[in-house]
């Protein structure tokens, strides 16, 4: 991909993260603790560490959303035994069914705004996502390995 692609994928998708994180997740939450809240529902017991790997945030900002999250009873800290400075979290029966709303929310709003495009576009969606999920990973693991990433550019 050319520099000029390379840019106007990178506008598409922070334009899609803006409009998306901007829709309310409900529940009283914010992007980021729902964001946090998924990953935790779907692949919990998490440690820290790992998780602030997974989600891509400081230590601080994650040590936040689980205070919040804890203190909102959708998760709880476990001590692991072996290292008692070492914790991880688990999703309460609530953070399940606030997370699942969330979940059916924010699909529900995305479905109906692809239901308005041209059918062929709708499709080349569908045959993007892998190549989509693909780019995101190596992104991530780029990232994970120290590599240096492009400045961001702000457009």
């Amino acid at each position: 991909m050319d520099d000029e692609g390379a840019i106007r994928l990178r506008r598409i998708i922070l334009k899609l993260a803006r409009q998306l994180n901007a829709s309310s997740t409900g529940e009283g939450l914010t992007p980021s603790q729902a964001s946090v809240l998924g990953l935790i529902v779907a692949r919990g017991p998490l440690g820290l560490t790992e998780l602030g790997e997974l989600e891509g945030i400081n230590p601080t900002m994650l040590s936040r959303v689980i205070g919040r999250l804890v203190d909102m009873n959708l998760i709880t800290r476990t001590p692991d035994p072996a290292d008692l400075r070492s914790v991880s979290v688990v999703s309460t029966a609530a953070g399940g069914r606030v997370d699942k709303q969330i979940k059916a929310r924010r699909a529900a709003g995305l479905s109906q705004c692809v239901e308005l495009l041209p059918p062929e576009q709708a499709a080349a969606l569908t045959e993007a996502m892998p190549a989509l999920e693909n780019l995101a990973e190596t992104m991530r693991q780029l990232a994970r390995s120290g590599v240096a990433q492009p400045a961001s550019q702000s457009h």
